[in-house]
């Protein structure tokens, strides 16, 4: 099922797509209450235009191709001569240099970091630029929230857990993301700043048996800069999401990013954000996500 948050009367109200057209959820309906337990929420909030407003946020980092291709386009614009070095490795060998490649460990367990939650906008929001940047990125994702508690879950069971999905924009302080990753303590104020999620939220039955085969585009300013795909995950969100639970305890309402689609971000496009940009993206089957650059 296809639910959106939809403003009436100065009011957010619950619509459910049904025979091609949208209409009203009623409170206590039965597609009301499994909106509201997909979500992980007890009530409906009538003043966030948002589907929900997330318990906790961990984002992944599902796709090799994402990571090969933004490393590649910095290297290219700030160390040519590395990059021109990785390009005739490529030439000789067939394969892709190991420093344009994530480090090992990302490829024997699913990596992610803790993000902060409080700071989710919806559709339409303006997102403020941060004062302490000067390189602002946008990221096309794949959101999605737990309806049922996980710990120590097979990947058959936390996968069974997942609730449903949103379209998701990781915003990036990029050049302030830089310094911090090399501090080895992670991401911080480059990515805390601000995210947003659609006002569509469609449940897992529709959209998990074709996880892998979900297409998207981004658009700044009416332009298409890039068509994406889900197509190439290192782990499934249940495996993801079972490594998580390794001797935690997960609740519903809690939220995940599946990092960046490949060819989902300005790093691998070369498009970065600018004040007054209009960025929109979308995930066929899911919706789409429009934010203001202020």
């Amino acid at each position: 099922m296809k639910f959106r948050k939809h403003l009436k009367a100065g009011k957010y109200g619950l619509q459910i797509w049904q025979d091609e057209s949208w209409k009203t959820a009623r409170k206590g309906s039965a597609v009301y209450k499994q909106f509201l337990f997909a979500t992980g929420q007890t009530e409906l909030d009538l003043n966030d235009p948002k589907p929900f407003a997330p318990k906790s946020y961990r984002d992944f980092m599902l796709f090799e191709q994402h990571y090969i291709s933004a490393a590649s386009n910095f290297a290219k614009t700030n160390r040519p001569g590395a990059y021109a070095f990785t390009q005739i490795y490529k030439k000789l060998t067939g394969k892709t240099h190991p420093k344009l490649k994530p480090a090992p460990l990302w490829y024997q367990q699913p990596i992610f970091y803790m993000g902060g939650h409080m700071n989710f906008f919806g559709h339409g929001a303006d997102i403020k630029w941060p004062d302490y940047s000067s390189l602002i990125d946008y990221e096309l994702e794949i959101g999605f929230v737990l309806a049922k508690p996980l710990f120590n879950a097979t990947a058959t069971e936390a996968e069974a857990a997942i609730g449903g999905f949103v379209v998701f924009n990781d915003f990036s302080a990029r050049d302030v993301q830089m310094p911090e990753m090399n501090s080895g303590f992670g991401p911080q104020k480059s990515k805390h700043f601000a995210n947003s999620i659609s006002a569509e939220f469609v449940t897992a039955d529709e959209i998990l048996p074709r996880i892998n085969q979900l297409t998207g585009t981004v658009n700044i300013n009416d332009k298409q800069i890039s068509e994406v795909s889900s197509e190439g995950m290192q782990f499934s969100l249940g495996e993801a999401l079972a490594h998580v639970s390794k001797d935690e305890y997960l609740y519903p309402g809690e939220f995940f990013g599946t990092g960046t689609l490949p060819g989902g971000c300005g790093l691998e496009s070369g498009h970065m954000l600018n004040k007054g940009d209009e960025i929109n993206i979308s995930i066929d089957g899911i919706g789409s996500l429009t934010n203001i650059i202020v």
